[in-house]
């Protein structure tokens, strides 16, 4: 059996391997072959899938035309939770099995979700950066910039899933107020969190942080109308989706004083166009799509990746999407 691993560099980075895959895979099939790309250009896509069996993907996109070419394919393991970057009705229609990964980064992502509201809060960086301007300083402390306490502040969450209901525990956890925008009933919601309609939550939230998925219906829900329902004072995050929000309606509101922060670590393009707006907007801070990066999530991914493929080889496949 065949393997193409077309984009793995982002998932081993340089500090994993694909070696527990590959062990665990010859265990079900001993004539295993698995060739591990780090990445893949969309010219080379069709060669590099050609004689596989199974391809492994994380964002080298997989066409319906694409699949056409491929009769030997009969499995994609997407290597994340979304799995747009595959067309998975023509993948059905050829009997392809899709599979993605679900609920391995959760609380890596919450826990960016609050390391960049803290940044922003207690100016963690500011400080750190310019700790040489301590000595010098007349009192025992200095400071140059607000500085802000979650307790009693209102976190608005829009989408009570996994990761979402993991910052809703966290922002409890600071004593803050949680509303959330879901379609979970209200009885069932966590203890704390209260269910609220996005207006709502938009006029109320000090911060809001977006954890829904990318729809036709939440594209560029974030945009000059909802910006003008929030607070001037009001912290947006977003670690869901890049397109969730114009950007360059938040980029505005930010150069017009209508918005304290956008923290995001999802662009609508990714790498970014060197135009985009909000690399040269104040107070925005952008990381580069690392909240699901961290060692133990990758490692996760991994194993996640591993055991849906040895499903599939053992006829009883798991996380299928399609």
């Amino acid at each position: 059996m065949k393997i193409a691993i077309l984009d793995g560099y982002s998932v081993i980075q340089h500090d994993l391997n694909w070696q527990n895959l590959k062990t665990e895979l010859s265990k079900s099939c001993p004539d295993v072959e698995v060739t591990a790309y780090d990445r893949t250009r969309p010219e080379e896509t069709l060669d590099r899938c050609q004689d596989a069996e199974a391809v492994l993907t994380n964002k080298v996109v997989l066409t319906a035309e694409l699949l056409t070419a491929l009769p030997h394919l009969r499995y994609i393991g997407v290597l994340a939770t979304g799995y747009n970057v595959v067309d998975c009705a023509a993948a059905r229609q050829r009997g392809v099995v899709v599979t993605n990964i679900p609920a391995y980064s959760t609380d890596s992502v919450a826990q960016l979700v609050f390391a960049h509201l803290l940044n922003v809060t207690n100016s963690v960086a500011h400080y750190a950066e310019n700790r040489q301007r301590w000595p010098s300083t007349p009192d025992f402390t200095w400071s140059d910039t607000p500085l802000t306490e979650l307790t009693g502040k209102t976190l608005g969450i829009f989408g009570l899933g996994n990761i979402g209901s993991a910052v809703a525990r966290i922002a409890l956890a600071f004593g803050m107020k949680v509303l959330a925008v879901t379609s979970r009933p209200p009885e069932i919601l966590p203890v704390g969190v209260e269910k609220a309609e996005w207006e709502t939550v938009l006029q109320k939230a000090d911060v809001l942080s977006l954890h829904c998925p990318l729809t036709p219906n939440t594209r560029e829900m974030i945009n000059a109308t909802t910006l003008a329902c929030m607070k001037p004072t009001a912290i947006l995050i977003n670690t869901g989706r890049g397109p969730l929000v114009n950007e360059e309606a938040v980029a505005t509101a930010l150069q017009q004083n209508r918005l304290a922060a956008y923290c995001a670590d999802v662009l609508s393009t990714e790498p970014p166009a060197t135009n985009n707006p909000l690399l040269s907007a104040p107070r925005c801070y952008m990381t580069p799509h690392i909240a699901w990066a961290t060692r133990e999530a990758r490692q996760r991914l991994i194993t996640i990746a591993t055991q849906n493929l040895v499903a599939f080889m053992n006829g009883q496949p798991i996380h299928v999407v399609n």
